[in-house]
């Protein structure tokens, strides 16, 4: 072959090798990944997730919490417990602390929207407002009023900072809403709900949703004005990343709001306790952690996912607990409602 052919066909290769990162179709190795993943894991097993053709910055959308943000040190005020290890149980779920609380059950979904940061922040909040209330109080905090109207958190739907969402719990507070088409509430959630990575009864998430206009003004039908509809919360602060200093925390006032990086791995979890395996790193994704235990003496975090309950372990998962896994256990944040 001529030299200079030769050369030109080369630079056109290494282009298209160095673009993959960026532009490849998960669909590509989605396989791979589930076939490496439960080759080599002991943990964990990856399932029959569907990967939908989607470009890599579609993906990257819907994390919602900046890579650089994940292990930053939170600006809110640290709370740091008197911990006894004796009080502090090997296994610990706060849907059976507080059975009355039917949101610390409940698994919601974000849609094709980056507001995983708003997300287990409500989510969060309304288990917090029940368990304060001893099972009194059970509605749901509003996503929609979050991600659509609090300016300093962020991007809204291109995502947002868990602190940020705490501060305006307190500074500005919530109305309650419910999710995608249950009309309760003052502003239930509007971005309608799809598949995550699962073939599910749903159309696939595709990234692409914009940031809804922030009205300020609750549904028609609803018995209570946007101002007299708001819930504040009294504080709001960081905790620790010393794994009793959590558990103390959940123990006491309820389940939390975390963020980890997420790899290409994670989005086929299907069961066990998840630990990163193979893949490269999408970004950064907020949830609401609401206990602990143990599983073949491999230590875990219980975890709510906003991704609905078609995916992973009916929408939940479990992460390697005591070792900072994808920086779980840092940037922990929450607070206490009024």
């Amino acid at each position: 072959m001529n030299p200079t052919i030769l050369g030109i066909c080369l630079l056109i290769a290494v282009g298209m090798v160095s673009a993959r990162p960026n532009d490849h179709k998960f669909s590509m190795w989605s396989h791979e990944i589930i076939n490496f993943v439960n080759q080599h894991s002991k943990t964990w097993t990856a399932g029959n997730s569907k990967f939908d053709d989607w470009s890599m910055s579609s993906i990257k959308r819907l994390m919602g919490v900046p890579s650089y943000h994940i292990g930053s040190n939170s600006r809110l005020p640290r709370l740091v417990h008197e911990v006894n290890l004796e009080d502090i149980p090997d296994q610990f779920d706060a849907r059976t602390q507080w059975p009355n609380c039917p949101t610390i059950s409940e698994v919601r979904d974000q849609g094709s929207c980056g507001s995983c940061w708003a997300f287990g922040a409500v989510e969060a909040m309304s288990d917090r407002i029940c368990i304060v209330s001893q099972g009194q109080n059970n509605f749901h905090i509003s996503a929609e009023d979050l991600v659509d109207c609090c300016s300093s958190c962020g991007f809204g739907c291109d995502g947002g900072f868990p602190e940020s969402a705490w501060e305006y719990f307190v500074h500005t507070g919530l109305v309650t809403g419910g999710n995608y088409n249950s009309g309760q509430g003052c502003e239930p959630y509007t971005i309608a709900s799809c598949d995550h990575h699962v073939n599910g009864s749903l159309p696939p998430c595709q990234g692409e949703q914009p940031t809804p206009k922030c009205t300020k003004k609750c549904i028609s039908g609803y018995n209570n004005t946007y101002a007299n509809d708001k819930h504040h919360g009294a504080s709001a602060y960081s905790i620790g990343s010393k794994e009793s200093q959590i558990q103390t925390e959940i123990m006491k006032n309820g389940p939390v709001e975390g963020a980890f990086t997420v790899y290409e791995d994670f989005l086929a979890y299907r069961s066990g306790v998840y630990q990163h395996t193979t893949g490269q790193e999408l970004g950064g994704h907020a949830i609401k952690i609401l206990g602990w235990g143990v599983e073949n003496n491999v230590k875990y975090w219980l975890v709510a996912n906003s991704w609905n309950e078609d995916w992973g372990d009916k929408g939940f998962f479990k992460i390697l607990r005591g070792t900072d896994e994808c920086g779980i256990e840092d940037g922990i944040v929450a607070g206490i409602p009024k």
